[in-house]
């Protein structure tokens, strides 16, 4: 016995099965961002007030280039879901929410790149 009306059934709605990797993904992002930011708060602190010089050069050691590059991304994937859900659930014309989805993603991706970029070139 099924709990669907029968105009659902005859219109093939139900759930879209992406609601749940959607939810996990944005779990292991805020898990990952625990230590990553704790670590990133350090070394804000540990740099306050240094000269450039020794900023470069605590950015150019790969271990700290790593974490850094770390929490580049997952900062921005997390933004990025974040953002998705609050634009999927405020905007309603479906042409707005597809452009400022594509306007969302793409922005994301430019900030990653430049980030990512900078810190390879300090790192490199």
């Amino acid at each position: 016995m099924s709990t669907r009306t029968p105009l659902s059934n005859v219109q093939g709605l139900g759930s879209a099965k992406s609601g749940v990797e959607h939810f996990w993904r944005q779990r292991a992002t805020a898990a990952a961002l625990i230590p990553l930011s704790l670590w990133f708060i350090f070394a804000v602190f540990h740099l306050i007030g240094q000269p450039q010089a020794t900023v470069v050069a605590f950015i150019a050691n790969p271990v700290h280039a790593i974490l850094l590059g770390l929490f580049v991304i997952a900062v921005l994937i997390h933004m990025i879901l974040g953002v998705q859900v609050v634009i999927e659930d405020y905007i309603t014309a479906e042409g707005s929410k597809l452009l400022t989805l594509l306007l969302a993603k793409a922005f994301t991706w430019l900030v990653g790149a430049a980030c990512l970029f900078a810190i390879i070139k300090i790192a490199i």
